[in-house]
């Protein structure tokens, strides 16, 4: 487990700009505590207004995606320069909403991360299964297809800045939580994979984050499991209330 928790907002398609600048400002003038990483996931439009805001402040700012190509004739996309020029020190890689709506593939993620890294900004690698496919037993399985998949051709010494999130598909916007068992077994399993196809360094200093209908009243719980570094958090992150209690419980 990383030496250093981190709480996470994906704010998702919410909030205009002065709605997001508010929502950052009320974040950052709540924070008690400066032993949490706090990172907050804007919409594009908002994240330079929000790296701005939230300059004198010790909260992070991360995009929610990125296109592979750093600049051309890709019309609607977002490059890893233009984030990084925006703010950014972070991106998610291959949320499940992404993979869901917008056919994100392994190939894509692989791709994405390598705009991301090459970009200087930080992935957040997103994997996780479907209730099916936990009720069909294979959720270790789709966990090891997703990481060799968007891994592939990494080498350790390139991955010093990844972090991964475990967000059950499952367990998103529903109201439905994993157990803190099923969160630490899964993370269990996701650090033991590094380990064998990289090695215990990489292991054991990839930060790995649960997501998944995280609230201020289960937080605590999950964060105290072994091998859990962090939450990922979606709707309850909307509210700076639960968002700051959520990081109170880290």
């Amino acid at each position: 487990m990383s030496a250093k928790i981190m709480v996470a907002g994906n704010w998702k398609l919410h909030n205009t700009v002065e709605e997001a600048i508010a929502l950052a400002g009320e974040i950052a003038s709540g924070l008690m505590r400066d032993d949490v990483d706090v990172l907050v996931c804007p919409g594009f439009l908002a994240l330079e207004p929000v790296a701005l805001s939230l300059s004198s402040s010790s909260v992070l700012v991360g995009g929610q995606n990125l296109y592979w190509q750093d600049s051309g004739a890709y019309t609607g996309e977002v490059s890893g320069p233009q984030l990084k020029a925006a703010g950014a020190s972070h991106v998610l890689i291959a949320h499940s909403e992404r993979r869901l709506y917008f056919g994100e593939s392994e190939k894509t993620a692989r791709l994405r991360l390598e705009a991301a890294l090459r970009a200087g900004i930080k992935p957040i690698l997103c994997v996780g299964e479907t209730q099916e496919e936990r009720e069909g037993g294979q959720t270790e399985g789709v966990l090891q297809s997703q990481l060799s998949g968007a891994l592939a051709g990494f080498e350790a010494g390139q991955l010093g800045d990844l972090l991964l999130a475990y967000e059950p598909v499952w367990a998103i916007g529903t109201g439905l939580t994993a157990t803190e068992e099923q969160a630490n077994q899964a993370h269990a399993f996701m650090r033991a994979w590094l380990e064998s196809r990289f090695d215990k360094t990489v292991a054991n200093s990839t930060r790995i984050l649960y997501g998944g209908s995280v609230k201020p009243a289960n937080a605590a719980g999950l964060i105290s499991q072994p091998e859990v570094d962090g939450v990922l958090v979606g709707g309850a992150s909307l509210s700076a209330q639960s968002f700051l209690g959520i990081i109170q419980a880290a």
